[in-house]
């Protein structure tokens, strides 16, 4: 009989706990499809969660496929690096070095790490998990990634990753709630006449290197992520590289995602799911999209106190590094108010300043807070969860 339980593991062992990471999978794979909410990324994420709640699932485990991807793809940086590349090749920074103050809005929507690193302390996380968690505000999955790997117990990669890219999905559902609350029909309504700039060849080529040396004099600890973003933008620009450029768009960018998504649905297990710290990273991760929101639009709210051309505040919630979801959404939300309002360049300018932004930021923190944990220091907060 046990050589006969042995052979039905899959049946005999299922319980409550797996049957519940099914549905969750089922749930994602039906945004994805239905709701095509970022279906690249729900989509894997969600049969991974499915592949790897099977009792004895050869997909995970000592010799399981994904846990060789997991080892070897994510948890030394290859996967979120590439993914990086790729993004970079899709961004023009033409509407920012158009008006290149738009970077300020950019770093003003990074507000909501810290307070959420705050709160996660407050709720009784470690430093380095506390800035990992703070992370996902920025919609940066890669450097969400990157920063659990570093930072993070290796029980919260994970669920902190799965929730950083899903709530990347969500934007459209999070956004225009917290814009709506926080600004007037009036100030929706503001329009921003596009004075297009003519950026020559050599600025858009000298303009990732420059970043780069920039971003990474100040903060090394970013030189990976922020290194492989502008090299990715320099293959599109430097116009003798077409092909790679166009490859790193669509071949690599497809195939990377779909590896990303599938490894880190996989990671999602009922034991480490159904637990208390997961639920709260669920709760911060919302939390931190809502003060990264509400960080660019009341500095664009503070801006327009003093500035005599008014800018839309909603261009401020662009801020977030989620390319070019966040920008559409504004874009959307403008027109919503006034069909004829056109303000899709600032806040594409702003969504890129955003990458740049969480990259920068990110790489920042993690080197504060690994300084402070190799010091024995940690931020001195009350803790209100035990």
């Amino acid at each position: 009989m046990s050589q006969l339980a042995e052979l039905f593991q899959g049946i005999t062992s299922l319980n409550w706990g797996n049957i519940a990471m099914f549905a969750i999978g089922l749930a994602l794979i039906w945004a994805a499809i239905k709701k095509q909410y970022e279906p690249m990324l729900l989509l894997p994420i969600g049969f991974g969660i499915i592949l790897a709640n099977f009792p004895g699932s050869a997909a995970v485990g000592k010799d399981g496929v994904l846990t060789w991807l997991m080892e070897n793809g994510i948890e030394n940086e290859l996967f979120p690096v590439l993914i990086f590349v790729s993004i970079g090749a899709m961004m023009d920074f033409g509407p920012l070095l158009s008006r290149p103050s738009m970077i300020c809005y950019g770093f003003a929507a990074q507000f909501g790490i810290i307070v959420t690193m705050v709160i996660a302390r407050m709720l009784g996380f470690d430093l380095g998990a506390a800035t990992a968690i703070g992370n996902i505000g920025a919609a940066d999955g890669p450097m969400a990634i990157v920063v659990a790997n570093r930072l993070a117990p290796p029980e919260l990669l994970g669920p902190i990753t799965v929730v950083a890219y899903s709530y990347m999905a969500l934007v459209p559902l999070i956004q225009p709630p917290v814009i709506k609350l926080l600004t007037s029909k009036a100030e929706r309504r503001i329009r921003m006449p596009y004075r297009a700039a003519n950026i020559s060849r050599t600025t858009r080529i000298v303009f990732p290197i420059l970043v780069t040396i920039i971003a990474c004099l100040i903060s090394p600890m970013c030189a990976s992520l922020i290194g492989m973003l502008m090299f990715g933008n320099l293959i599109r620009e430097c116009g003798v590289l077409e092909r790679l450029s166009k490859a790193a768009q669509n071949e690599l960018a497809n195939l990377v995602t779909l590896l990303l998504g599938i490894t880190i649905g996989s990671t999602m297990t009922a034991e480490k799911f159904m637990t208390r710290d997961t639920l709260l990273i669920i709760l911060m991760g919302l939390i931190a999209f809502i003060f990264d929101t509400a960080g660019g639009v009341l500095y664009a709210k503070f801006v327009n106190l003093f500035a005599k051309e008014k800018v839309n505040p909603m261009i401020g919630a662009a801020g977030i590094s989620a390319f070019p979801m966040s920008a559409r959404v504004v874009q959307k939300m403008a027109q919503d108010e006034d069909p004829s309002n056109i303000i899709l360049p600032y806040s594409v300018a702003t969504n890129v300043s955003g990458q740049i932004g969480s990259v920068f930021v990110g790489g920042v923190l993690l080197a504060v807070a690994t300084w402070m944990i190799a010091k024995g220091f940690d931020l001195p907060v009350p803790v209100l969860l035990k």
